[in-house]
């Protein structure tokens, strides 16, 4: 695990927690498959600080993010980043939920592409 409280978390970081969770026997009735996606991301808070994140999963209409570090639920842009392209959301962050080692497991809903 990074030394940063606020560095981005790691793919093992990702790995860890999602397998210390364990799976929900809720049902959680999505309408929207959902795909696994660990790649790096960057969270800008309404209140304009920067937050290094990394994707745990995606969907067509939201996404799931794991960091270091609460963020308040509501308006946020998620910047994500390819070889050769990058790409910004504005995000409805809906929850942010506490894991251990300070980490967060966060999600929310699309509302748009930032040119």
């Amino acid at each position: 695990m990074s030394t940063d409280p606020w560095g981005r978390p790691s793919v093992e970081d990702l790995k860890r927690i999602l397998e210390n969770i364990g799976k929900s026997d809720d049902e959680h009735n999505r309408q929207v498959e959902r795909i696994e996606l660990s790649v790096p991301a960057e969270i800008t808070t309404d209140r304009g600080n920067t937050v290094s994140a990394m994707t745990r999963e995606i969907s067509r209409t939201g996404i799931g993010l794991i960091h270091r570090g609460a963020v308040r639920p509501g308006e946020i842009l998620v910047k994500l980043a390819s070889d050769t392209r990058e790409f910004e959301y504005k995000v409805n962050l809906e929850w942010c939920d506490p894991q251990e080692g300070g980490m967060f497991l966060s999600g929310g809903r699309f509302m748009g592409k930032v040119n």
